[in-house]
């Protein structure tokens, strides 16, 4: 079920217009930014719990189940 709601946040989140950059923060600790909608690619029918990121330098293949939290740069930048 959690798989499912962090699916359709990040598919909010890739539609928005304008775009506005977010990142996965993965529960082992890593995170990633989301840069661009094309940086991100995924299954939105929900077929697949799995996605793949570009973003720089680091390519990520993950899956929705091991993403702990996905929130808008503005609002983490709020809390620095």
């Amino acid at each position: 079920m959690r798989t499912d709601a962090v699916r359709d946040e990040v598919t909010r989140l890739v539609r928005m217009v304008p775009f506005r950059r977010f990142v996965l923060s993965m529960e082992n600790g890593d995170r990633v930014t989301v840069g661009h909608p094309e940086n991100i690619a995924f299954d939105p029918e929900g077929k697949s719990a799995d996605f793949y990121v570009i973003s720089g330098g680091i390519r990520l293949f993950g899956t929705f189940a091991a993403v702990s939290s996905v929130a808008a740069v503005d609002s983490i930048e709020h809390l620095a």
